[in-house]
């Protein structure tokens, strides 16, 4: 299913209350691929942040997860529709959607997200989608592509994106673009392939990246 261009719908964050300095820390993640326990050790390692962004994948293809969604809903968290759940919600989907064990208001809330969404934070515009925002919906802007130049014609101060799974922070003309990796399913070399996540601070423009390890690929701590 590809993605029609819709009107895209548009938040008001408002700045922490109290906060004269005028700043917010926002939590980016993206392709978290079922891992809940992946997701949760982004989460633990960000700690407090004024909002959660999640740039698509949530879940993987046909597998949908009661869980990482939950979380993301409980967490009020911005959330935009990646390719894997194009693919669970398109008609090729509709068997793995019957299976037993699906939350169906969970997975009824997923198909509600858009596929791209602009926020207002400090009275910035950042652009959140999964891939690209033009068409071929579905390219891979990797930090040596040179699609990457086009993010500088979305007059935005932010573009937040996901699907390379590779870690990106890097200004064009104005616009800041920002990839924060793969919360769940880590692919990029240059950090060791581990699971990532970053933090983008809206005073200075500063994005922190940390990985950290795949609780699922840990090693047994038990003893005989």
């Amino acid at each position: 299913m590809v993605p029609k261009a819709p009107t895209i719908p548009s938040v008001d964050i408002p700045s922490p209350c109290g906060d004269m300095l005028r700043f917010m820390k926002i939590g980016i993640i993206s392709d978290i691929h079922g891992n809940l326990p992946g997701l949760d050790a982004a989460l633990d390692g960000m700690g407090p942040v004024d909002r959660l962004i999640c740039a698509g994948d949530a879940f993987d293809e046909y597998r949908f997860s009661n869980e990482v969604v939950a979380r993301l809903r409980g967490l009020d968290a911005s959330y935009v529709l990646g390719n894997h759940e194009d693919t669970l919600l398109s008609p090729a989907g509709a068997r793995a959607r019957a299976r037993a064990g699906i939350d169906h208001q969970l997975l009824c809330w997923a198909r509600e997200q858009p596929h791209w969404m602009r926020l207002k934070v400090d009275g910035k515009n950042l652009l959140l989608f999964h891939s690209t925002p033009w068409e071929p919906y579905g390219e891979y802007v990797y930090p040596h592509s040179s699609s990457l130049l086009r993010f500088g014609e979305l007059d935005v101060d932010y573009a937040v994106y996901g699907h390379t799974h590779t870690q990106l922070s890097r200004r064009v003309d104005r616009t800041l673009v920002i990839n924060p990796g793969s919360a769940g399913q880590a692919r990029d070399p240059k950090n060791g392939r581990q699971p990532s996540y970053c933090v983008l601070d809206t005073s200075s423009d500063e994005v922190l990246f940390e990985n950290h390890e795949d609780p699922r690929m840990a090693p047994s701590t038990t003893s005989t």
